[in-house]
């Protein structure tokens, strides 16, 4: 099967202050690792940027505008404590959803069988008319109404495994059923939301996770909470948010996974995509701030999206 790996250097662009996590060493170190031998055979794209149209299908009128009327001539800027925006912070945010639409559009148009977007800022946290949590736009939100708006899905799964709840999803969608939303994230933790009674209008669903969570217990909890509500559901695309800083060096969080535990999750998730979607996966980055597990993770969910079987 063809995996494609759709980047683009604008991603470099969004800038942020000296000893923040979510910085530029982040995507390069990734990349880095994708660079290895076994990674060659990897169909390498370039992300197209992100419509007005598409974007204001997940975000609230005026929001676009008005973040980028926020972008500053030079230097860095605060939206919040912690998400910050610099010169080129809005050409890396239209990439990184232009990256999951490209990835929807190959996937759905049998170019490729799924796909990877190393993309950042990260998306998960931008609700429908804020930005917050390192993210300014809700890319896989983006990404999914591009599927169900342009190419007619009706019903379109993501799962996101980063540590954090991504409230911004949960947000755009707790009331559109079209699109389910599966969350696994330690809890209590940041921002607050994605506790297991929150369930929208059906189509979500949270798993809460106590700190130091180990493989050993996350993998039946996952195969009991998170695969019977995608089955159930029966997507005709899924979209991962790919956090990885669910991993024991990660210095965000107290879960205790490693890129072994993120490789099984991404073979389970391929494995329900291919009796439900015909294998259709676009998976885009999440978080992940230790630079070097975050590569070794990302490497291993790739290498996973690499073996699965042809269509």
């Amino acid at each position: 099967m063809t995996t494609a790996l759709i980047t683009h250097s604008d991603c470099l662009e969004h800038v942020t202050p000296d000893g923040h996590p979510e910085r530029v060493d982040r995507l390069r170190a990734v990349m880095a690792a994708l660079e290895a031998e076994e990674f060659q055979h990897l169909l390498r794209l370039e992300a197209s940027e992100a419509t007005d149209v598409a974007i204001n299908r997940a975000h609230a009128p005026g929001y676009a505008e008005a973040l980028k009327a926020r972008i500053p001539d030079r230097g860095a800027s605060p939206i919040d404590a912690d998400t910050w925006l610099s010169p080129g912070s809005w050409r890396s945010a239209v990439r990184a959803a232009g990256a999951v639409m490209d990835g929807v559009d190959l996937v759905l148009e049998n170019k490729v069988g799924n796909v990877f977007c190393a993309v950042r800022p990260p998306g998960h946290h931008a609700e429908a008319d804020r930005a917050m949590g390192f993210c300014l736009l809700n890319s896989a939100g983006i990404g999914a109404l591009h599927a169900i708006e342009s190419h007619g899905l009706s019903r379109v799964a993501i799962v996101d495994f980063d540590v954090h709840h991504g409230n911004g999803a949960q947000d755009i969608f707790e009331r559109d059923g079209r699109v389910l939303y599966v969350s696994t994230h330690e809890w209590p933790l940041y921002p607050g939301t994605g506790a297991a009674h929150e369930t929208g209008v059906g189509n979500i669903v949270n798993v809460c996770l106590p700190a130091f969570t180990d493989g050993a217990a996350y993998r039946p909890i996952f195969e009991k909470q998170v695969m019977p509500a995608v089955e159930a559901f029966r997507p005709e695309l899924l979209i991962i948010s790919a956090g990885f800083d669910g991993h024991r060096d990660d210095p965000l969080a107290q879960l205790m996974l490693t890129e072994d535990d993120f490789a099984w999750a991404t073979q389970r998730l391929c494995e329900a995509a291919t009796s439900l979607c015909d294998g259709r996966v676009v998976s885009t980055l999440e978080g992940g701030y230790d630079l070097a597990s975050l590569a070794r993770s990302a490497a291993a969910h790739v290498r996973v999206l690499m073996e699965q079987p042809s269509r």
